[in-house]
């Protein structure tokens, strides 16, 4: 009796811990630089026809950028969002590019951002076409961000989308958002 009371009672604890699981991973991230094209823009900008983060991604493939840029540490693709003038609301800069060793040049037109040691909450999106599940990955972060569950505040001092082998197929890919936080 007692014992199927305590597997009755580990069973119940099992469930109750996976159906909780929705906390957001929050890891430390070493410092490190990026190599890239640099837009500046807003969330009330990219709302409009006026937005040009999909302009950028598209400049980004046809003009080889990534080929471009020397030094690179792996061959993900990254997307960083930094130089924030405050919150969601305000402008930020947009750098999409490569990782690069500490100290490298920015080769010419291009910039190169360094994306600060910290913690940071990491958002998955689902599966999918690129742009929509990065987009509705977004959406999921302002709402985390609105409840308070991203796991701490967000810093605004650099966020950075993480494209690995996962995304390798733009009509089935699945990406990382890393969000800096206090």
């Amino acid at each position: 009796m007692r014992t199927a009371l305590a597997l009755l009672v580990l069973i119940s604890f099992s469930v109750i811990l996976i159906a909780g699981e929705t906390s957001i991973p929050i890891v430390h991230q070493n410092a490190f630089s990026v190599a890239g094209i640099e837009v500046r823009t807003s969330n009330a900008k990219e709302a409009t026809s006026g937005g040009v983060i999909g302009k950028q991604w598209q400049k980004f493939f046809q003009d080889g950028v990534l080929e471009k840029i020397p030094n690179k540490l792996d061959g993900n693709i990254y997307a960083v969002y930094s130089d924030y003038a405050s919150d969601r609301n305000g402008e930020y800069s947009l750098t999409i590019g490569a990782k690069v060793a500490d100290g490298s040049p920015a080769p010419a037109g291009l910039v190169v951002k360094t994306v600060p040691a910290g913690k940071y909450a990491v958002v998955t999106s689902d599966k999918g076409p690129v742009a929509k599940v990065v987009t509705a990955a977004w959406q999921r972060v302002w709402d985390l961000e609105q409840k308070k569950e991203l796991g701490g505040t967000r810093a605004y001092k650099a966020d950075f989308e993480l494209y690995d082998q996962r995304a390798a197929n733009p009509q089935d890919a699945q990406a990382d958002i890393y969000l800096g936080l206090k």
